[in-house]
């Protein structure tokens, strides 16, 4: 399977086709976004998830908080899961992100990698509650790190 990266040059898209794959650099001023940022990890009700992975219970090597509209959802396996609802600064970024996908999100799954230790495995956003065709977002603040993706 062809691994590729995403590269942090807007207009490059790793060779996936641009209807795949969009990327807008600079959406937030560098202060704004470290100020935003700086809120979110000390606001955020931050949990670590246990999962089972090869019959054993590990806890995922990151920190996460989920967010939603005021419904309960399926999600990751999970049974019923009751979301944080948005708070100001989500539903200031889902403004700004929304017109740019083109599409009305109802969620948002936030992801805290502390240290260069903290990752998030190969996976797919392919949850049922997606539809066969799911359209994700992702912002990222603070250091850089890799975002790859395999086709």
């Amino acid at each position: 399977m062809e691994q590729l990266s995403f590269f942090p040059e807007a207009g490059q898209s790793a060779g996936l086709p641009t209807e795949l794959l969009e990327y807008h650099a600079g959406i937030f001023e560098e202060k704004a976004g470290y100020a935003l940022m700086d809120k979110l990890i000390k606001e955020t009700p931050w949990t670590q998830k246990v999962v089972k992975m090869y019959d054993k219970q590990v806890l995922t090597p990151r920190l996460s908080a989920w967010y939603a509209d005021a419904e309960t959802y399926d999600y990751t396996s999970l049974s019923k899961s009751t979301p944080n609802l948005w708070t100001p600064e989500l539903l200031m970024i889902k403004a700004i992100v929304e017109p740019l996908a083109g599409v009305k999100f109802n969620s948002v799954l936030l992801n805290y990698y502390r240290d260069g230790n903290d990752s998030v495995t190969w996976h797919s956003d392919n949850e049922k509650a997606l539809g066969t065709h799911p359209t994700i977002a992702s912002v990222t603040f603070g250091q850089v790190r890799s975002f790859d993706i395999r086709n």
